[in-house]
């Protein structure tokens, strides 16, 4: 089982590649001006990415979050520079969206739209799929495990992969309490970045050959196991998604390969339930 960790992006997240394809393809639109505000709704990785791109490109940044994200990520957004315009939990990820394409009607901003981007899944075509096949060139791989936020990266990614290596099987993994793909209705989840309240325009549903529900509290202490036997620290929907390639490894025939894709940092997790009861204090030793 290998994990393609995303957290060695610049600014920490997966989020980072279509934060600068949507901006790259904006500019060469010329849909994007100079000096424009950009918006964009966001759980909370897609704000710190456009927000750290956007300074760097000269554009001030605006992101729409529930109240129900860390707070990690609004400080990591407010770091870069961006500001942060909450919504109520209620609303859910649909009430960030109204949100954010009511502000930039009525400022004249440029609205990034993720989920319905094309320019999203593409980079995943032109740069995640193409890293995965350089790195699997002439070897085994049986499986590629992720989750879904936007759909860019399964949507991509699968893609790619059933084309150039139409053996591997595109496992998509989504939270039990919401999994759109699998017909449920959705209920609130606390595996931030997974699963909005609706299934994204971006999200192509015909490379998924499996799907895979996991609970909450599996996710939760898949990511704490992957940290402290692996050395690898990640995030809540991190574990999500390496719990649901394990589960694939367990019915999998012997000498399978698998790779997951790893979204992020746990660092982002440090308020959250990611670190429920964990001690903050003097350890016994």
């Amino acid at each position: 089982l290998y994990v393609k960790v995303e957290a060695f992006n610049p600014a920490g997240s997966v989020k980072d590649r279509l934060a600068l394809a949507i901006i790259l393809d904006a500019e060469l639109r010329g849909t994007l001006k100079p000096g424009q505000t950009v918006i964009e709704a966001t759980s909370g990785n897609t704000g710190v990415a456009l927000a750290a791109i956007c300074a760097a490109r000269g554009y001030p940044f605006v992101a729409v979050m529930a109240e129900t994200f860390s707070i990690e990520r609004r400080k990591l957004i407010r770091a870069y520079g961006g500001k942060v315009v909450l919504t109520p939990a209620a609303a859910r990820g649909s009430g960030m969206v109204e949100k954010a394409v009511e502000l930039a009607k009525k400022h004249g901003w440029f609205y990034t739209n993720q989920f319905e981007n094309p320019a999203n899944p593409a980079y995943h075509r032109q740069t995640t799929a193409p890293e995965i096949l350089r790195d699997f060139a002439g070897r085994r791989l049986d499986y590629f495990v992720t989750g879904w936020g936007t759909g860019g990266t399964l949507t991509g990614v699968g893609e790619v992969l059933k084309v150039a290596r139409p053996e591997v099987q595109v496992i998509a993994s989504e939270p039990t309490g919401a999994a759109l793909l699998s017909g449920k209705e959705w209920q609130p989840h606390r595996i931030q970045g997974w699963t909005p309240d609706f299934v994204p325009g971006v999200l192509n549903r015909k490379v998924v050959d499996r799907i895979v529900l996991i609970d909450d509290v599996l996710a939760r202490d898949t990511s704490r196991e992957l940290a402290q036997q692996e050395g690898i620290f990640t995030g809540i929907s991190s574990g999500a998604t390496l719990a649901a390639a394990v589960q694939v490894a367990a019915d999998a025939p012997p000498g399978s390969v698998l790779l997951a894709m790893l979204p992020d940092t746990g660092e982002r997790y440090l308020s959250t339930f990611l670190f429920e009861g964990v001690n903050e204090g003097s350890d016994e030793v």
